[in-house]
């Protein structure tokens, strides 16, 4: 078993890098699902139609309705595509951490190893 000394301790916990690792303890439990994002933009429709009307039958009005549904369909892919970029953004951000978190532990582990070979050889 391998024991580290309070001044050891002191020292390794109040390095930038620790604190930068483990310092504010971001990773709480997961409380909520991914919000979607909302889009102002989104708030302003098509108030006349798709397309121009010339004859106004039934071919213009089911040509409207089609790209009425078109518009439809676009809009969820973009709102999937918006909640795909958010996620990816989070997931990135966590990444991140569990970076910042590995070189700090790589740290530690590289520091005990010179300890336990320096108590090795003059032991």
């Amino acid at each position: 078993m391998l024991c580290y000394s309070s001044t050891f301790l002191h020292r390794l916990k109040s390095s930038d890098a620790y604190k930068k690792a483990w310092g504010n303890n971001q990773d709480g439990v997961v409380a909520s699902q991914p919000a979607r994002v909302v889009d102002e933009r989104e708030q302003m429709a098509i108030s006349g139609g798709f397309i121009r009307r010339v004859t106004n039958d039934a071919r213009e009005n089911e040509m409207d309705e089609n790209l009425e549904q078109v518009s439809g369909i676009i809009g969820n892919l973009r709102h999937m595509a918006l909640d795909m970029g958010n996620e990816i953004d989070t997931q990135n951000r966590q990444i991140d951490r569990i970076m910042e978190k590995a070189d700090s532990n790589k740290t530690r582990i590289d520091e005990a190893n010179q300890r336990a070979t320096k108590m090795l050889g003059s032991g």
